[in-house]
């Protein structure tokens, strides 16, 4: 049992028309340094993080957990979209009992601008449906972050609430396969 119930992890990997979405492996390492190291990367979400303590501390397979999968174009990964627990003691909830499901996706800056989010958090987001009919996905973002703003419109999330977290202006919305 992972924190996704009985469906088992990692699942086989997902194809969409242009992307794999799969498990981490070692050839991953130098794309997730990059990506965590990135200052456009980290804008909204805390800053970047310093590449020599990277290289000091990602494991040899980066990434290796339930829910992260890494988006993998032509054989090298561009990002990777997460599905996680979302905690019951974190602000922004849409069931009372809390431990939604939460949407997180970060992609190298190069891969930005080309609908490759988009892709690969329907792929996510379809075999979440599959195996969780019906329950709710949240997703968080800065409102100040318009990409992530608008790729939140375009996968259908609602808009639930607006609150502070992070000293900035948070927005969550809701989105379930039971509603289109």
């Amino acid at each position: 049992m992972t924190e996704f119930g009985p469906v088992d992890w990692p699942p086989a990997p997902i194809r969409t028309e242009r992307l794999v979405l799969r498990e981490s492996a070692a050839r991953d390492r130098a794309a997730f340094i990059e990506l965590f190291s990135s200052p456009e990367v980290g804008t909204y979400i805390g800053g970047s993080r310093l590449r020599a303590e990277l290289e000091r501390t990602v494991p040899e397979v980066p990434g290796r957990r339930p829910g992260l999968f890494v988006v993998d174009l032509d054989g090298a990964m561009i990002g990777m979209v997460t599905l996680d627990r979302r905690a019951a003691e974190r602000a922004g909830h849409v069931r009372p009992e809390a431990g939604n499901a939460e949407l997180g996706y970060l992609f190298l800056r190069q891969a930005w601008g080309r609908g490759y989010a988009a892709e690969a958090c329907t792929a996510a987001l379809g075999w979440f449906a599959g195996g969780f009919a019906g329950e709710p996905v949240v997703l968080r973002t800065q409102t100040a972050n318009e990409r992530s703003m608008r790729l939140a419109a375009k996968l259908g999330f609602a808009e639930v609430e607006r609150f502070e977290e992070y000293g900035a202006e948070q927005w969550l919305g809701v989105w379930s396969s039971a509603t289109p």
